[in-house]
């Protein structure tokens, strides 16, 4: 199997906590950056654009906007503040077990799939599942 972590020599999720892309915290800017990952192929336990899980993939985006998050889906949904579903914006985080992305917008999410899929947008599957709002 090849390691796709060995191909990527950017910034990794310490590198953008010690130094964020971005000052401020803003839902839509989270999102616009994560949907630029939209296509990198799922890997376990990948941290970074050559290949991620669900939370790499979490944790890589919020990194860049310092903050600082657990390679867990689990800890991840503890980091932040449960909202109601209906008031969920792009950016959010949707937390499931065992599972997580970013919230897309119209019952979507925005998720590291699993093992042969990329990232990309569907609709959320499942009605076990709840949002979480960070840094915001």
């Amino acid at each position: 199997m090849t390691s796709y972590a060995a191909s990527y020599s950017g910034p990794s999720s310490a590198d953008y906590l010690a130094t964020p892309a971005y000052s401020t915290v803003d839902l839509g800017s989270v999102y616009s950056v994560a949907s630029g990952y939209q296509g990198v192929p799922y890997v376990y336990g990948g941290a970074t654009p050559a290949g991620f899980d669900c939370s790499g993939l979490v944790m890589y985006v919020y990194a860049q906007f310092g903050i600082s998050l657990p390679h867990s889906s689990t800890g991840q949904g503890a980091a932040g503040t449960r909202i109601p579903v209906s008031e969920a914006q792009p950016g959010d985080l949707v937390i499931m077990d065992g599972h997580d992305g970013f919230y897309a917008g119209n019952g979507n999410i925005l998720h590291a799939p699993y093992e042969g899929a990329s990232v990309r947008v569907q609709p959320i599957w499942t009605s076990f599942y709840y949002i979480v709002r960070l840094g915001t």
